[in-house]
């Protein structure tokens, strides 16, 4: 038997008293590479974890804290895990032990109380280095096969070079902060199966805001964030926000492509302007920024919804503005502002490497559930995805089972539901023909 790995809280605080934590829920949701768990606790508490094989199992020694109730009624059945045990350790600490069907790397993090929910300790095995390579899949025009291809996703760095950006009052630069985050988001996109990063920005470089739209689409991109920190007069100005691109841009740039449709780039699906009427092309432009709008609030939904989950967001709504990084006509683009560098307290969180991790790691997950419902055909994640839904907010058993044109009933059987209670973030299994 031998220890694999040691992996301490993301997050540090200071030592909490002696009072014991209650855990009073174990819950797991999943991805097509990850089993999460989550144990929800009465209150904050340290922890560590590491792995150990010869059978594989992970650890999780929780300090000062007690289960309010045993862990036999969790549903593992689409899991990896294949068994939860815990006991007493060192007399004031809990010790939860997870049985594994195969070997996982790991990742945890606590979570404030948002949304709900209470304080939360995070656990996520991650098992993409054990999952089955892409299959081939026939093509219905030609006789070869061929891969699913990756989505590609554009992280667009803001500002660089000689645009620093926002200023804080600690001389921290927006440019040195939006490059930490994209960095790190490009690092856990690379990490996911059926997804591929494109670094608009990766040093400190100025680059035009046409310029990076032109990258995005000479590498094809799917998607296309862009990163900044906010500034404002008032230093009490905090939270995130998400933006897409609105009305009157989008009417401005299809002005700008129409005029130079000459020259201009093919569009989605590969058509172009230039050999087209001037009512044909406004028709080609018209539809393709009404899906690619469509589109990018949809994704921008999602950004923001998991944002919400790491602190009060500066507007609870998707905002929507003229910025000429989004003016693509065929990629789905969002632009997202961490924080406010102008408010002292977020300057010195947005430098620091934790919380700049969970931002990326909140991103990916707004990536995940966009793509969870809107992959492109012929890529892996479509694939992966086809049977399976994750919950949003306010979402019932009865209207999902409408959504797929199942029955409530298949859908309790397919996850081994005992009621309908849903939890934002669970993955259901779809029945299929097949299931």
């Amino acid at each position: 038997m031998t220890t694999r790995a040691l992996m301490l809280g993301l997050m540090t605080a200071p030592a909490w008293s002696a009072a014991d934590v209650a855990v009073k829920d174990v819950r797991l949701s999943y991805t097509p590479v990850t089993t999460r768990v989550v144990f929800d606790l009465s209150g904050p508490a340290e922890h560590r974890l590491f792995t150990l094989d010869d059978p594989e199992r992970v650890v999780i020694d929780i300090d000062h804290a007690q289960f309010a109730q045993t862990a036999e009624g969790v549903d593992l059945s689409h899991s990896i895990i294949e068994n939860i045990r815990h006991a007493p350790r060192d007399m004031t600490d809990l010790r939860v032990v997870l049985d594994l069907h195969q070997h996982a790397s790991l990742k945890s993090f606590r979570l404030p109380p948002a949304g709900g929910y209470g304080h939360r300790l995070v656990v996520d095995l991650n098992y993409a280095d054990s999952h089955p390579a892409p299959v081939m899949a026939a093509d219905d025009n030609d006789a070869n096969q061929t891969l699913w291809r990756d989505v590609v996703i554009a992280v667009d760095t803001g500002h660089g070079g000689k645009d620093p950006g926002a200023i804080g009052q600690d001389g921290t630069m927006e440019k040195d902060v939006a490059l930490g985050i994209s960095s790190r988001l490009e690092r856990l996109i690379a990490k996911e199966p059926g997804m591929r990063p494109v670094m608009i920005r990766s040093g400190d470089v100025y680059l035009p805001l046409r310029e990076r739209i032109t990258l995005a689409r000479q590498h094809k991109a799917d998607l296309f964030i862009s990163i900044h920190a906010d500034a404002s007069t008032s230093s009490y100005a905090r939270g995130s926000s998400v933006y897409i691109l609105s009305s009157t841009g989008a009417s401005s740039e299809a002005a700008r492509w129409l005029a130079s449709r000459e020259n201009a780039a093919d569009l989605m699906g590969g058509i172009s302007l230039s050999d087209k009427e001037d009512t044909l092309a406004h028709v080609l432009m018209d539809l393709s920024q009404t899906a690619t709008t469509e589109a990018s609030a949809r994704l921008a939904e999602d950004m923001l919804g998991v944002l919400q989950m790491l602190g009060p967001v500066h507007s609870e709504r998707v905002e929507q503005a003229a910025f000429a990084v989004l003016t693509s006509p065929d990629i789905p683009s969002v632009l997202v502002e961490t924080g406010y560098i102008s408010n002292t307290v977020e300057e010195q969180r947005l430098c620091t490497a934790s919380y700049q991790e969970s931002l990326a790691l909140a991103m990916l997950n707004g990536i995940r559930e966009y793509f969870s419902d809107n992959a492109p055909p012929g890529t892996l994640l479509a694939h992966l995805w086809h049977d399976r839904h994750i919950i949003r907010d306010g979402e019932t058993l009865s209207g999902i089972a409408a959504l797929y044109h199942v029955n409530v009933e298949q859908l309790r059987a397919r996850n081994a539901l005992d009621n309908a209670v849903l939890h934002v973030g669970q993955v259901l299994l779809i029945p299929t023909s097949d299931s």
